[in-house]
């Protein structure tokens, strides 16, 4: 009998220690709901499908017919309007926000929880991190505490608010599902990955820890349907703050560059590089005249340290040295034949970007060769060289076994193997000789306009 009414007193128990471990968002909503704002857009927006009649005099023959059978439309412009969320991060009126919410609107209306609209301005977006800073003229607003998104742990309870679908002061809770997220043409921002639920109109709105602190803000969303699937993705505050202050007082951006194209490297490239595991930001080109070149970086380097930060993967350099001063002079730690070494490189500042094309067009070549590791390759024409501004350098002409697992393409130029130079078909083959069967090798490739990496494992069959 006692034990029976022990099991009935656990069994009661449970649910309420289950739900007295869960937290209680109604105080952080109730603090911190009145600093987040609507924010509705509008600007016109030209519609060339319209169909249009011809200017003509009524006099014109062919007036009369042209009114009777194609009516004249009316405006070939009209108003959209879209919708988002911001957050009040100064009493004075100063509001955070994406840069996709206002960046094409010809008028922006902010909307308090408490019913007040306001016009806004904006004081400047960058959208290479997607954040926008607006003003409105009001004084004695709420504000928001602003958190270390550094201290955020995987797994931590976060709530956003936000108008979702236009309905206003929505509130979503979930947990932190990573941390420094990478997407893709998202170089500069590490991102908070969240299962909060966030829909459109949850764009720029604040994403809060337990403490009622903003640690970033909600800006994109995973989805093949348009609606929330579990996926969604925050700009850290410590991020979208520092380019706010830029804005401010600026009312522009500036970005560190150093003049290299990077890519990851793999464990196959770390292999053949000598490095233990896979780390740092592998350099397959270099500017001529950039910082790194002045610096001597040589393709082939492993980027592992930056002004004093571990690049960890390649994705951290670009935001590492975007978010260093223009100017400064910083030590810059790169792995080179087997071995870390220090190098000083002067910051410049980064311009818009570039489109660079180049055409391999030119006189036919050489026949291709056979090889032995599933390549058949060709001697590069004078006019190809002049082209890629190479010196040396082989055409892959046709592609299989091992060069077709490793990655290697038709068309592909082979420049270097390990950061030795490739003069020749025949100069290729006595370098890849020189490997016993089953080691990996790094091929320094010229693919269209970039080059890239390519670890190849040696195979004599």
């Amino acid at each position: 009998m006692l034990k029976r009414l022990v099991l009935v007193l656990l069994l009661i128990a449970a649910p309420a220690a289950a739900a007295a471990q869960l937290p209680d968002f109604t105080e952080l909503v109730e603090k911190q709901g009145p600093a987040v704002v609507n924010i509705s857009t509008s600007q016109s927006v030209r519609n060339p499908l319209l169909p249009q009649a011809p200017n003509l005099q009524e006099d014109d023959p062919f007036y009369e017919f042209f009114r009777r059978f194609i009516p004249q439309p009316g405006p070939r412009e009209f108003q959209s309007q879209s919708l988002g969320s911001g957050f009040i991060i100064s009493q004075d009126g100063y509001i955070l926000t994406n840069a996709h919410v206002v960046e094409t609107a010809e008028e922006i209306t902010v909307k308090l929880s408490d019913k007040r609209e306001f016009k806004a301005k904006v004081i400047g977006a960058d959208r290479r991190t997607d954040v926008a800073l607006i003003k409105i003229e009001a004084t004695g607003l709420p504000a928001v505490r602003f958190g270390d998104p550094g201290k955020l742990r995987v797994g931590e309870w976060v709530l956003a608010i936000g108008s979702p679908f236009g309905f206003e002061n929505t509130v979503t809770a979930g947990i932190v599902s990573a941390k420094g997220r990478s997407l893709p043409q998202e170089n500069y921002v590490p991102f908070i990955q969240t299962d909060v639920a966030v829909n459109p109109g949850n764009s720029g709105g604040p994403l809060f820890n337990l403490r009622g602190e903003v640690v970033g803000v909600n800006s994109q969303i995973y989805s093949k349907s348009g609606g929330f699937m579990g996926l969604s993705f925050a700009i850290p505050i410590d991020v979208a703050n520092d380019i706010a202050q830029q804005l401010r007082t600026t009312g522009k951006v500036t970005r560190g560059r150093i003049g290299v194209v990077i890519q990851p490297l793999t464990k196959e490239l770390a292999d053949g590089f000598g490095l233990a595991r896979p780390q740092g930001a592998l350099v397959n080109s270099v500017e001529k005249g950039g910082p790194a070149d002045k610096a001597g970086v040589e393709p082939g380097d492993v980027i592992l340290r930056f002004d004093g930060k571990a690049v960890a993967s390649s994705e951290d350099l670009p935001r590492i040295v975007g978010a260093t001063r223009p100017g400064a002079k910083v030590t810059m730690q790169v792995w080179r034949n087997k071995d870390a070494r220090d190098m000083q490189v002067i910051v410049a500042e980064m311009q818009d970007d570039r489109a660079t094309r180049q055409s391999r067009r030119g006189g036919k070549p050489p026949a291709a060769v056979p090889s032995q590791y599933g390549l058949a390759l060709s001697e590069l024409t004078d006019t190809q060289r002049k082209e890629l501004k190479v010196s040396g350098g082989v055409l892959v002409e046709n592609v299989q076994g091992a060069g077709q697992r490793a990655g290697v393409r038709r068309g592909d130029v082979i420049l270097a193997i390990n950061n030795q130079d490739v003069k020749s078909v025949e100069q290729f083959n006595q370098m890849m000789g020189q490997f016993d069967k089953g080691s990996i090798v790094a091929l320094l490739v010229r693919r269209g306009a970039n080059s890239l990496y390519i670890p190849m494992r040696v195979d004599a069959g």
